[in-house]
């Protein structure tokens, strides 16, 4: 009896093997349902889907001569990627103006095109959003908070204004003592967050007098948590390392810029942001590389800008060398002389080639240079950027960097310029002769 039934276990583990090495075993977790064998063709079944993940994308600056049919459609391509909401970085309308009936006119166009997304628009005003009193009253009575924040799934995001009083801080941005000490409330009430998103128009840690605009204050309070800041403002993308943290300036989101590509940081863009319990994983997705089933772009009736005043440009070209030889990721600027203000200013500017060659622009990719006698300057820094987003050492001679210094004159004239821009390096100081 007992031989008997060690003999039916014996055969019922081995019909239990032959079951499974010859056919399958289900498989029901994380919503996959799939029949298991040995040997299968997927690397795992574990389903990336944490509940803690959550997708929000962040749309840059649109304005500063914004461009036709770019924002509005931005806004569609929002809704093809499908986010949980979208944040922005300031600058929506072109504003500078206290007419209005013009104020109203781009509000109701820009609020026109968010109101098209399938998910929740944050604001974030800019210097073009808050540049006089009409505006910061306009504001108020549309948005009403200028500055605020709020939490989704164990973030929390603080929705920065840098001109909270006003375009009279000129370039430079300014947090005021009464919103530095609101975010000190908000992340003293948050002390478990996993995560603080930080959205802001101007990067004011990198400007002039950035120890006078207030960030500072806001920053220390950040100290010891986990964080993430976005920008726009500049209209060229940058990454930034401060404290240990990721700060990052964004391109453009139809805002006015010369589209020369990656190399330049210039680009249409919005981030795209995957929100993990590790912290944010950012990408960036390039308009032009979001496209419907059918890859058609989709047409809009989004007027843009005419910028007034600009000269008429000349197509423009040069050979850079150093002692004879191509310095390749040089830039090179075309500089003026205000005879006013008896100070230069940059006009033009390019990048050099493997090759040497450059091709300068001033309003547009490659468009050329506007008529006249000009001083270029040479820089060629390595790294281009420290990780604190401070420009890199430039390992070429310094005079070059100097209008008033660096020689390299030149003339732009009506038609097709080509010239060559030679470079020495420093002659080796003279010794004196030994003495006998």
């Amino acid at each position: 009896m007992k031989r008997l039934s060690l003999a039916g276990c014996a055969l019922l583990l081995m019909i239990t093997a032959i079951a499974f090495s010859s056919n399958q075993k289900a498989f029901n977790a994380g919503g996959v349902q799939v029949e298991v064998e040995n040997r299968n063709p997927w690397t795992h079944l574990r389903v990336n889907d944490d509940p803690g993940t959550f997708h929000f994308a962040v749309v840059s600056d649109r304005t500063g001569g914004h461009r036709a049919r770019v924002f509005s459609q931005a806004i569609d391509q929002l809704n093809l990627v499908q986010p949980a909401f979208v944040v922005s970085v300031g600058d929506l309308i072109e504003g500078y103006t206290k007419d209005q009936a013009r104020l109203n006119k781009e509000w109701k166009e820009f609020q026109g095109y968010v109101h098209k997304l399938k998910m929740p628009f944050f604001y974030v005003p800019g210097n073009h959003d808050l540049t006089n009193p009409t505006q910061v009253e306009e504001w108020k009575q549309r948005f009403g908070r200028r500055y605020y924040h709020f939490t989704y799934r164990d973030v929390l995001f603080l929705m920065v204004a840098t001109d909270d009083e006003g375009e009279d801080q000129k370039s430079y941005g300014k947090i005021s003592k009464e919103q530095a000490e609101y975010f000190a409330g908000v992340l003293k009430d948050n002390p478990n967050a996993r995560w603080t998103i930080v959205c802001i128009h101007k990067p004011i840690w990198s400007m002039e007098k950035a120890d006078q605009a207030g960030w500072i204050d806001v920053e220390k309070n950040l100290a010891g948590r986990n964080y993430t800041v976005f920008a726009g403002h500049v209209h060229r993308y940058q990454k930034f390392v401060r404290n240990g943290m990721n700060y990052y300036q964004l391109a453009t989101t139809g805002g006015g810029s010369k589209l020369r590509g990656l190399e330049y940081g210039e680009f249409d863009h919005f981030a795209w942001i995957t929100m993990t319990r590790e912290g944010p994983v950012v990408a960036n997705l390039l308009l032009d590389g979001i496209l419907p089933e059918n890859l058609q772009k989709p047409i809009t009736e989004e007027e843009g800008v005419v910028v007034a005043n600009r000269k008429a440009v000349h197509p423009t070209k040069a050979k850079v060398l150093l002692d004879g030889t191509p310095i390749p990721g040089a830039t090179v600027s075309l500089e003026s002389l205000d005879e006013k203000k008896m100070k230069y200013f940059r006009t033009s500017d390019g990048m050099v080639e493997a090759d040497g060659a450059v091709v300068f622009s001033t309003y547009t990719a490659a468009d050329g240079v506007p008529a006249g006698d000009y001083v270029a300057t040479v820089s060629l820094r390595q790294p281009k950027f420290e990780p604190s987003g401070k420009a890199g050492p430039n390992v070429l001679p310094e005079r070059y960097l100097d209008a008033t210094k660096s020689g390299l004159r030149v003339q732009v004239k009506t038609g097709d310029n080509q010239f060559v821009l030679e470079l020495v390096r420093e002659a080796p100081p003279m010794k004196e002769p030994e003495k006998k």
